[in-house]
């Protein structure tokens, strides 16, 4: 004998509704076919160019911009945009010129005294750096990459400087070698 169970109908109707939507997203997952670079789901197109039927999970696929091309055919530098030249920019600009001059002169300042700790690779040794050999090579190595570091923060202020335009600021009397020259290794 069979028991049928009382179920209030709107229970049945919410039933009904949930079926219907696992079904229907059952059947919204078509096949996809994956031709070089492109998808697609429709099996005729897909069989005529050959192509082969993906596996696994979902896909998504974001279409990009189409690259332009530009008319010399050639590629080109990018461009930040057109220049403005209004009283307004060029005040920033001085503005960001100054701050790049104050701080290549900082950098120059922190790498004169990088050269003078390091003393070409053979500073004095300190405390018991005289017992212990070792303790003294590692400071040595920290001395060389705080040397390095301030060339290249040297370096790299005088890059941002000639981009703006203009040489740098002139270097401080044996403060910082010019980019070319390098530190005795």
């Amino acid at each position: 004998m069979l028991h049928q169970f009382a179920v209030p109908s709107s229970c049945r109707w919410l039933l009904l509704a949930v079926s219907c939507a696992c079904l229907t997203s059952v059947q919204a997952q078509e096949r996809i076919y994956r031709c070089g670079n492109e998808y697609t789901n429709n099996a005729t197109v897909a069989k005529a160019k050959g192509c082969k039927p993906m596996e696994g999970g979902n896909i998504t696929i974001i279409q990009g911009p189409a690259p332009t091309s530009s008319k010399a055919g050639g590629a080109s530098a990018p461009r930040s945009g057109p220049k403005a030249d209004s009283p307004e920019q060029r005040a920033r600009d001085n503005d960001a010129r100054q701050i790049l001059e104050s701080e290549l002169r900082k950098a120059e300042e922190r790498l004169s005294q990088a050269q003078k700790a390091y003393a070409n690779g053979a500073p004095e040794k300190e405390g018991i750096e005289a017992r212990n050999h070792q303790r003294y090579l590692d400071r040595v190595a920290e001395l060389k990459a705080a040397l390095t570091r301030a060339e290249s923060d040297v370096n790299g202020l005088r890059r941002e400087l000639s981009r703006m335009g203009g040489a740098p600021a002139p270097a401080a009397p044996g403060a910082a070698p010019a980019p070319s020259e390098s530190v005795a290794k």
